[in-house]
C-alpha cells in the first residue's frame, strides 16, 4: 500500500498498519451473543413508553432555530414561491400564446 507519511501513522494509530507498514490483520471476533429477553430482532415491538422517553431524548438533542432565524428562512422561502411560480406562469403563457401563433394556420 502506498501512503504518505500523515496518513500510514494514522494507520499505524487506529491499528490497521503494524510498525512495518504492512496491513496488519484483525484478529477473528466472535459473533455477539444478544440476551433472549429484549428486543432486538426486526419486527418485535418497543413499548409505547419507552418509545416516547427515546423521542424525547432525541429532541433534546436537536439544535433548534431561533425566532429570527425561522423568521428568515420563512421570508426567503415565501420569496423564492412567489418568483419561481411568476417564473413559471410566465414561461407557460409565453409558451401557450407561442404554440396557438404557429398553428392557428
Amino acid at each position: 500500500m502506498s501512503v504518505n507519511r500523515e496518513t500510514k501513522r494514522l494507520l499505524q494509530r487506529q491499528g490497521q498498519l503494524g510498525p512495518d507498514g504492512e496491513q496488519a490483520t484483525a484478529p477473528r471476533r466472535e459473533p455477539v451473543r444478544r440476551p433472549a429477553g429484549g428486543p432486538t430482532a426486526v419486527g418485535e415491538r418497543f413499548r409505547p413508553t419507552e418509545f416516547f422517553r427515546e423521542v424525547r431524548t432525541e429532541l433534546k438533542r436537536v439544535a433548534w432555530p431561533t425566532r429570527p432565524e425561522t423568521i428568515n428562512s420563512s421570508i426567503v422561502v415565501l420569496v423564492a414561491v412567489v418568483v419561481l411560480t411568476a417564473l413559471i406562469f410566465g414561461m407557460d403563457t409565453l409558451f401557450a400564446k407561442t404554440v396557438l401563433y404557429l398553428f392557428k394556420r
